[in-house]
This record gives structure tokens, C-alpha cells and sequence, in this order.
């Protein structure tokens, strides 16, 4: 077992003069720091009072389980010699709130795969439960991360 250690630096952007003096009296605005790479702006979901034009927690977690399974989708393609040419996803996520607090109770991935062997078309749906599984993200959620796939053939 080898550990991965991650930083950054949060700075709240959102006194607006008085600081926390009521709930509407402050920002939700955020931004979000790490060496070597852009800023990243965000905020609450607007439901919560937030800026629609920044990004929101709620978001970022759909993002990450996104890109992960992406990057291990792609891991495995490779170790079964699939050639992707193609990947999207449209993910979606479901937050139940419970009082002020909430959690998420599912995310649905709905990746569309790009494949250059319509042969290989049954494999590349079946590896989505092996990169799940691979998935760093993924295996750290306590919902479940469910999966859509679509497999479609490069034009020749």
C-alpha cells in the first residue's frame, strides 16, 4: 500500500463588510489554490445563496467521479488493448437535503465511448464495472455510482 497526499489552499472571498453578521449578510464565494495550476472559482449552489457562475462543491464531487472513472476507464481499455478515440460524459447526481445538512444519494455516469473495433464493442461496456471498481473516487462515496454507457464505432 503506498499513500497519496494532496493540498491546497481555500481562501473565502465572501466578507462583504460585516463579516457573518446575518445570513444574508456575507458571500459564498471561494477560491481554490494549488500550486502550478489555474484558480479555481467557486461558491454554494445558488439554491443556497451561492454565484450560478462559480463552481459549487456539489458540482466538483460529480466532476471528480467523472474524470476518475474517465481516467481509469482509460487505464483499463489500455491493459485490454481497446483503442478509445472518444469519451464524453453527461453525469447527473441526486442531493437529498435534510434539515440544513444533506447528502448525495446516487450518481448515474453516462459515458459515450469511441471505439475503433466494433468487435471489441461488448468489452468496452463490461470494463466500465472494472474501472468502477479502480476508481479512487468512487470507492470513496458512501452512494452509488451507477453507469449508463454508450459504445459507439469510429467512422473509418
Amino acid at each position: 500500500m503506498s499513500d497519496h497526499h494532496y493540498a491546497l489552499d481555500l481562501v473565502w472571498e465572501g466578507n462583504r463588510g460585516t463579516g457573518t453578521s446575518g445570513y444574508r449578510d456575507y458571500g459564498r464565494d471561494v477560491v481554490l489554490r494549488a500550486a502550478g495550476k489555474p484558480d479555481l472559482a467557486g461558491s454554494a449552489d445558488p439554491t443556497f445563496r451561492g454565484d450560478a457562475g462559480r463552481w459549487n462543491p456539489e458540482e466538483m464531487l460529480l466532476a471528480a467521479l467523472a474524470q476518475c472513472h474517465l481516467l481509469s476507464y482509460l487505464h483499463s481499455a489500455v491493459t485490454h488493448g481497446i483503442v478509445v478515440v472518444d469519451y464524453d460524459d453527461s453525469p447527473v447526481g441526486t442531493m437529498s437535503q435534510v434539515g440544513q445538512g444533506g447528502h448525495f444519494t446516487s450518481v448515474t455516469l453516462r459515458p459515450r465511448v469511441v471505439i475503433t473495433d466494433a468487435a471489441q464493442a461488448d468489452l468496452a461496456r463490461e470494463i466500465h464495472v472494472e474501472a468502477s471498481a479502480n476508481c479512487f473516487i468512487a470507492a470513496s462515496v458512501n452512494f452509488p455510482v451507477h453507469h449508463e454507457p454508450v459504445i459507439e464505432i469510429a467512422s473509418p
